[in-house]
């Protein structure tokens, strides 16, 4: 199983960017998908989640902001972050709880899975 992350780069306070992130492999089923991010010297803290049905939570600092969804067909979650603020700078990862498939049955547990991350950096 394998998170591949895009649609990090730099932008100008105010502006916007879009971040993909696409779940490949032997997968049976994926529950919850969220983005984080990490700012230098800061710790890794979650930036919005959505469950399979649907159900978002947001970090206040991003609410009215950032809109999380998914394609669940594709098993693709994204991020749209709008009106973004320098201090929106950090390197962001996508992560899934997921049932992977094991010889062609599926998992009995849910396991995290971690994309490699995206650079967004916004000047002001």
């Amino acid at each position: 199983v394998q998170l591949q992350a895009s649609g990090g780069g730099l932008v100008q306070a105010g502006g916007s960017l879009r971040l993909s992130c696409a779940a490949s492999g032997s997968i049976f089923n994926i529950n919850a998908m969220g983005w984080y991010r990490q700012a230098p010297g800061k710790q890794r803290e979650l930036v919005a989640a959505i469950t399979s049905s649907g159900s978002t939570n947001y970090a206040d600092s991003v609410k009215g902001r950032f809109t999380i969804s998914r394609d669940n067909a594709k098993n693709t979650v994204y991020l749209q972050m709008n009106s973004l603020k320098p201090e929106d700078t950090a390197v962001y990862y996508c992560k899934a709880n997921l049932a992977p498939l094991v010889a062609g049955k599926p998992e009995e547990y849910e396991y995290e899975y971690w994309g490699q991350g995206t650079q967004v950096t916004v000047s002001s």
